[in-house]
């Protein structure tokens, strides 16, 4: 490889690596209106009522996903009565990734018993406007008087493998400030994740 071309690989590389970053903790959360499983529109204004939101952004066959499944169903049980509920974005192109159209997720839904909205980011605008890259990647969105910001950017937790052996459960750390009236710390950590499928 010449020299040139190894430049230009690298140039690229950062490039991509700058851009690709979550909105920033204190931002406004990007609105949104997408397709639900049972083919229901959900916008995020729907959710004015509640402390806020913890949106993951997630699909189906990722291993990442299927490590926290029972985890993230457990952050909505908890804290959905606190007024912090869940819902899933999913954003991968199903045409690159099959596993991902409605009817796969409706199944997953279904067989996992998903107790909150499960939506399609079909044309890929919303992942993007929140700077997600990864599934699952969790922004917690806190609501001041019907503006929703990010409070909470990044992982479930420190032990993706193994439920039992995390000691930093970021996610749900994070609510349990904000419930109580403080700034989560940490308010962003690293997602970890399988990256996401977009439309070529």
């Amino acid at each position: 490889m010449n020299r040139k071309v190894f430049i230009l690989i690298v140039l690229t590389f950062i490039t991509f690596t700058l851009s690709a970053q979550p909105i920033s903790v204190g931002s406004q959360a990007p609105d949104f209106s997408l397709e639900n499983i049972d083919g229901t529109i959900v916008s995020l204004s729907d959710y004015a009522n509640e402390k806020g939101v913890i949106v993951i952004f997630s699909c189906n066959p990722c291993p990442y996903v299927q490590a926290y499944e029972d985890r993230m169903i457990a952050l909505h049980n908890e804290f959905a009565p606190q007024g912090y509920p869940v819902v899933f974005i999913n954003p991968n192109d199903d045409v690159q990734q099959p596993e991902d159209s409605m009817e796969k997720m409706r199944e997953r839904a279904s067989n996992s018993n998903y107790p909150f909205p499960y939506l399609k980011d079909r044309e890929q605008v919303v992942y993007q406007a929140y700077g997600a890259t990864r599934t699952p990647e969790v922004f917690i969105l806190k609501n001041e008087q019907g503006d929703f910001t990010v409070a909470y950017t990044g992982t479930i937790d420190d032990n993706y493998k193994d439920a039992s052996a995390v000691e930093e459960p970021y996610a749900s750390n994070a609510v349990k400030a904000l419930l109580a009236g403080n700034d989560p710390d940490p308010s962003a950590t690293v997602a970890i994740g399988c990256g996401i499928k977009k439309k070529n």
